[in-house]
């Protein structure tokens, strides 16, 4: 599990990115670098990190299904993804 405060972080950093999405790209459009250097260092999206959305984890995460791989394996064991067959894994 994931602490706390980490997801917290990942939760502001993604409500920056969207608040300045717009503002980021009209400065990127214009060439101008030293407006982009001024906006706030978590805005850019690039810093945005995926995480489990059952557990937070920060590894190991796959983007189609939103969680991490360990959770995805118990899930499909357990046959709560269909169409998932266990194989040799």
């Amino acid at each position: 599990m994931a602490k706390e405060s980490m997801k917290a972080r990942e939760v502001k950093r993604a409500r920056l990115a969207a608040k300045y999405a717009e503002k980021r790209a009209e400065l990127k459009a214009a060439g101008d670098y030293v407006g982009l250097q001024k906006l706030p260092k978590n805005s850019n999206p690039i810093r945005l990190h995926n995480r489990c959305k059952l557990t937070g984890r920060p590894k190991g995460y796959m983007r189609k299904f939103g969680i991490s791989r360990i959770n995805f394996r118990e899930m499909a064991a357990n046959g709560l993804i269909p169409g998932v067959k266990k194989a040799s894994w």
